[in-house]
């Protein structure tokens, strides 16, 4: 019995592993304009239950995502992807706070200012510790909000990724609210 146990956990532990290997195997690096959202703030649109609209910044260099570069690209005029640039803060947070999943969403430049793009991100709540990217941690950094985010799992593999990318290096990260 104990060995049927064994080989169960062993059998868990090899399929949370190559689940985390696929997830960072379809990672790219890519150069272009795309919608940085990692510091948005977001409110949920009325009638698409699920998804909520997030102010973006619009850069342009090299960028991470799942989506191929040729797809990031390929969006149309006056239209972007948002994708992943390095962060130098987060802090974690572990409540069932609903945030935005902004990475490789659909977004779409501001005709008045085209340094900004609205994205519509997905709303997901639950799924365990997620970051918020702050320099500063208060009361308030977790529980106030929907803002643009990931899981703490999802940021370290992106973290991991680009720790092999020559072009696009991630910074060294302080976490502002330490977990004890």
């Amino acid at each position: 019995m104990k060995l049927k146990i064994a080989r169960a956990f062993l059998s868990v532990v090899i399929c949370l592993w190559t689940a985390s290997l696929q997830a960072a195997d379809d990672l790219t690096v890519c150069k272009g304009t795309f919608a940085l959202c990692t510091t948005a703030t977001c409110t949920p649109v009325p009638g698409h239950e699920g998804t909520v609209s997030c102010g973006c910044d619009v850069k342009t260099g090299y960028s991470a995502g799942h989506e191929s570069c040729q797809k990031a690209e390929a969006v149309g005029p006056g239209h972007l992807m948002s994708r992943y640039y390095p962060v130098k803060y987060r802090a974690i947070c572990s409540n069932s706070r609903p945030w935005a999943n902004c990475l490789d969403k659909p977004c779409t430049i501001d005709k008045n200012n085209p340094s900004k793009a609205t994205c519509a991100c997905s709303l997901v709540q639950n799924a365990g510790d997620y970051v918020v990217v702050t320099p500063t941690y208060d009361a308030s950094t977790c529980t106030t909000g929907i803002v643009s985010s990931a899981t703490g799992k999802n940021a370290t593999l992106m973290d991991d990724f680009l720790k092999t990318q020559p072009e696009l290096k991630p910074f060294p990260i302080k976490v502002v609210n330490p977990q004890k």
